[in-house]
């Protein structure tokens, strides 16, 4: 597009004996007018070799204005997957520190991320992050400093040596200044990759439809108990019933469980489900491959038949040993097409052999660096942004099988990895700890895939967590927070009573009706087909507000900070000039008519406990 490129010398510097020039080349776009594009380019004017091992750039201090005694009173978003369950939407304390390493894999397995950092306070925000469509290996640090500022930067481990006369140019950085949270810096970036062509598919219908998930039954679920639970899937009008993990024998071959599901019974599964009108997603979890090292909950690992009959399709680190990646699993390395060809068919298989009519993938996170001297790879971040081509064959596969398939992918409890991030039909809140996170990775991912996009809002149960230990109880029931926030509903309730193991899933019959209220509200509105409105200020705005905009009407969603009842007044902002009427749609009540005018939203006096959903129409 239209724009500006300008570009700004440096003198050389360097020890004694050595020359570095360093040019600043700076970009600024008529498209995007609230963002400015940077890199460096370093060249070696001198006669011998110039090492460069990091690379700062973008760094900022920050400081909110707004309170005297604490600059860092404000709140900022954190796009690195980095621990699981961690908020990537926190308000900044003092001693707040946070590495944000992008990319590849890091502690834990986790990695990927989005490669932005946000701040904002309630009249103005600032974002700086990279615009390459690859998930490149760096860092965007934050850290509340000893002064109570906040300093970020993008930190680049370049490592490499220069000849002389040879020259290193770092990926094009961006800083942003806008109004509003977290929502507006990730459209922007978005956008500005879209024009860097990075596409985002449009969902497929199906992918808006509710989805049941066998979780419930954890991780010995047999297809008698899938089945089961068709007659309630039918009464609440769930479309999809989902087979979580462990229905394989090992990680990497993905064939039947000969004790859970013998002979052909998985095909037998899917065409009962088909047969009684409901589609089947199956649980899946691509490039990791058991190598007979290590376990998880379920079982321990074996060597897989794929891992026995190509060991050189493995990622290697440094030390010529199998890198590992999520499970402690072996990673098998995609850049190597007869890896990608593999998964080719295995998706073959799952969707056009067994009859699947989607994936979830899930447990996403990143790859390790590959140094497989078999690979001959020209960095060993190959195999990092190769993870794309894997997902891609998957999407693209499934989508060419069945166009109206659906692809879920899940990096559970963190943001996700722009490496995937186009090649499937559904986001996911991924393991969301409770409702504020449900509804915070909705926005996040409405801002990242578009206003329209189909988002899972994983199951229901999620939505109310407690400790137990090391273990987390989930006994959710705030159906609100999905479709208010304009998401997909979900749910993994056992039935009929399997026993007391499952308790704490089982739909009971106060929680039948409940479900069946909510459901049947998500199924009569479809917001999550509607139009996300960014219109209300995350961490400034109380109580917290969503708009929707969908068949001519507007559709608001209010959610109180606290468990006490909520009074006050709510603003309903982004409304034409015109009268209003006002109903509570998920109790039915008639609220009256409202005034909006060009110059002022309306306002309307209430009181709610726990949320407020609202239809506005004309």
């Amino acid at each position: 597009g239209r724009g500006k490129h300008v570009e700004i010398p440096a003198q050389p510097i360097g020890p004694s004996g050595t020359s570095l020039r360093r040019t600043l080349h700076v970009e600024v776009y008529d498209d995007f007018p609230n963002i400015l594009l940077s890199s460096v380019a370093y060249t070696n004017t001198g006669n011998s070799e110039y090492h460069l091992d990091l690379i700062i750039e973008q760094q900022h201090r920050f400081n909110s204005h707004m309170v005297k005694e604490h600059p860092y009173d404000m709140w900022s978003y954190q796009g690195s997957s980095y621990e699981w369950g961690k908020d990537d939407v926190v308000k900044l304390r003092s001693g707040f520190s946070q590495p944000n390493l992008m990319g590849g894999i890091v502690k834990g397995g986790y990695g990927g991320g989005i490669p932005v950092v946000a701040f904002w306070t309630a009249s103005v925000g600032e974002a700086i992050g990279h615009v390459e469509t690859l998930p490149l290996s760096l860092s965007l640090p934050v850290k509340v400093q000893r002064d109570g500022r906040v300093s970020t930067a993008v930190s680049i481990p370049a490592d490499t040596t220069l000849k002389p006369g040879e020259n290193y140019s770092t990926p094009r950085s961006f800083v942003a200044i806008y109004s509003g949270d977290f929502y507006e810096p990730l459209r922007l970036w978005s956008s500005v990759l879209q024009k860097e062509g990075w596409e985002i598919p449009k969902p497929s219908s199906e992918a808006y439809n509710v989805s049941w998930c066998g979780w419930g039954y954890e991780f010995n679920v047999t297809p008698a108990q899938m089945l089961g639970t068709v007659p309630k899937l039918k009464e609440f009008g769930i479309k999809w019933a989902t087979l979580d993990d462990r229905w394989f024998d090992t990680y990497g071959d993905w064939n039947p469980r000969p004790d859970t599901f013998p002979g052909d019974s998985i095909k037998k599964m899917t065409d009962d489900f088909h047969q009684q009108g409901e589609l089947v997603q199956l649980w899946w979890l691509p490039l990791a491959t058991e190598d007979g090292q290590g376990k998880w909950e379920s079982h321990k690992y074996v060597v897989s038949k794929v891992a026995q009959e190509h060991p050189d399709w493995f990622i290697l680190d440094k030390n010529g040993k199998r890198a590992r990646m999520t499970r402690n699993l072996a990673a098998l390395c995609p850049a190597v097409p007869e890896v990608q060809a593999y998964y080719r068919q295995l998706t073959e298989k799952f969707i056009r052999d067994w009859g699947f009519d989607g994936s979830k993938l899930d447990n996403i996170y990143s790859v390790p660096m590959c140094y497989n001297p078999a690979h001959h790879h020209k960095s060993p971040q190959d195999s990092v942004n190769a993870m794309a081509d894997v997902y891609k064959v998957i999407f693209q596969t499934t989508r060419s099988i069945k166009p109206e398939s659906v692809t879920q992918s899940c990096p559970c409890g963190t943001p996700p990895s722009l490496a995937w991030l186009p090649y499937m039909d559904q986001a996911v809140t991924a393991d969301p700890v409770g409702a504020v996170q449900v509804r915070r990775r909705i926005k996040m991912y409405k801002a990242l895939l578009g206003p329209e996009a189909a988002v899972y809002g994983d199951h229901v149960e999620l939505s109310e967590m407690t400790r137990v230990g090391n273990e987390w109880s989930e006994h959710g029931s705030d159906f609100a927070s999905t479709i208010g926030a304009g998401g997909v509903v979900g749910t993994k309730f056992v039935w009929p009573d399997p026993g007391p193991k499952y308790k704490a899933v089982l739909l009971t019959a106060e929680k039948e009706a409940h479900w069946k209220k909510w459901i049947g509200i998500y199924n009569e509105k479809m917001l999550s087909k509607g139009i996300f409105r960014n219109l209300y200020v995350d961490g400034y705005d109380l109580p917290e507000g969503y708009a929707i905009e969908k068949d001519g009407k507007m559709y608001y969603a209010f959610f109180a900070p606290t468990a006490a009842e909520w009074r006050g007044e709510v603003e309903l902002r982004g409304l034409k000039p015109g009268s209003y009427h006002v109903i509570d749609y998920a109790n039915g009540k008639d609220l009256g008519t409202v005034e909006a005018t060009a110059d002022n939203a309306p306002r309307l006096r209430t009181d709610f406990k726990d949320h407020l959903l609202l239809e506005m129409s004309r």
